[in-house]
């Protein structure tokens, strides 16, 4: 079995407003197809123009090269080292980045094709399933006013969400305002949902403290990324200061950023699955993460089109512990979905499809609708 062809693909959902932190208005899919009719779905969480030209464009040397270059000819059932090989053939240009997530997508699409040929989930690929019922969380960009978070959250509770996180936006620029939409949300939400706040890299380690003691009385479920996600000293400092879990991970690639996480003292690790290397480096995370930490959880970032959902779906039902999954409710999501099948929320809670592979087909319309030419 050989790969014979990949469509790198850029989707739009029509003009993108660039003031808002909302990665569901345009996405990277790629389909990797096989001599034997086998095709591949995944897709990265990057600008997908760039990404795009990753793998397309021509190589210039032996570790500049492009990644379908890389690949056309290969077996496709040869995951990791069709990985190691990608990542040393975009040495030059690569190493994290854009590179790493379009090599994501790669990945994704291989254990989704790797599924299909043995006829298996990724998660029964993976280890086999810890739950096929996995709860969700509302996951929305921060409005400006109080009154706007309490329409959000209350239509998230009156659609059965269990859970809601609110981020980027306004927040940073003051902490009482914070305070106040946090105050708002949790207000509608109500004692038994949890509520969990996105800082969107926005604090210093002294308003991130503040607002940490200020909002005690919310019961926040997690605190996320109040810092840019290199910063692992000032992580270490306000997990040694604060009582909330932090969270942190989504802009990571590879394992070792998550390994200096952990040490920091950081609680939930967000690998994003369309950034952090695919399947096989998200799996990496998760053993790493068990051995170094009695404490720390991993609960993947997710928040683009419905092939990063299934497959973050596929992935978090093969943990341990807590499994929640990000699930974008966006204007920009809702307006369709990629899949034939689209996925529908059930009283909080997302089901494992059945299907091999991650369990899902394309909607050839709605993507056609959607792809942006070169």
């Amino acid at each position: 079995m050989k790969i014979t062809n990949i469509e790198a693909m850029v989707l739009s959902v029509g003009e993108v407003d660039t003031s808002r932190a909302d990665g569901t208005q345009d996405a990277f899919v790629v389909r990797i197809h096989t001599d034997d009719g086998f095709v591949g779905v995944g897709e990265g969480d990057t600008s997908p123009y760039v990404a795009r030209s990753i793998v397309n464009m021509p190589s210039s040397h032996s570790i500049a090269r492009g990644l379908a270059d890389v690949l056309i000819g290969e077996d496709p059932r040869r995951i990791r080292p069709l990985w190691d090989k990608l990542f040393l053939a975009s040495y030059h240009y690569g190493r994290d980045g854009a590179a790493l997530h379009a090599m994501s997508a790669i990945d994704m699409a291989l254990w989704d094709l790797l599924g299909q040929i043995s006829g298996l989930t990724v998660a029964q690929l993976m280890g086999g399933e810890e739950s096929r019922d996995i709860e969700i969380y509302a996951s929305e960009v921060m409005p400006e006013t109080p009154q706007e978070v309490v329409k959000i959250a209350t239509k998230v509770v009156n659609e059965g969400f269990t859970a809601l996180k609110l981020g980027w936006g306004p927040l940073g620029r003051d902490v009482g305002l914070d305070v106040e939409l946090a105050s708002a949300a949790r207000s509608v939400l109500g004692p038994g949902r949890k509520l969990m706040i996105d800082g969107g890299m926005a604090y210093s380690l002294r308003s991130a403290r503040e607002f940490c003691e200020r909002s005690q009385s919310l019961n926040l479920f997690w605190f996320e990324e109040p810092f840019e996600g290199d910063d692992f000293r000032t992580y270490g400092k306000l997990c040694q200061e604060v009582g909330v879990r932090i969270a942190c991970g989504e802009a990571h690639s590879n394992t070792a950023p998550f390994r200096q996480l952990v040490e920091a003292g950081v609680s939930i690790l967000q690998p994003d699955l369309g950034r952090c290397g695919g399947f096989t480096i998200g799996r990496d995370i998760a053993a790493m993460v068990r051995e170094y930490s009695a404490s720390a959880v991993v609960i993947p970032h997710c928040f683009s089109t419905d092939v990063l959902l299934a497959a973050t779906l596929q992935f978090v039902a093969t943990l341990p512990g807590e499994r929640l999954i990000e699930y974008p409710v966006t204007s920009s999501k809702r307006a369709g979905s990629l899949l034939s099948r689209e996925f529908t929320p059930d009283n909080g809670l997302l089901h494992l499809p059945e299907g091999p592979g991650l369990g899902i087909q394309l909607d050839d319309a709605e993507v056609n609708r959607r792809l942006v030419a070169e």
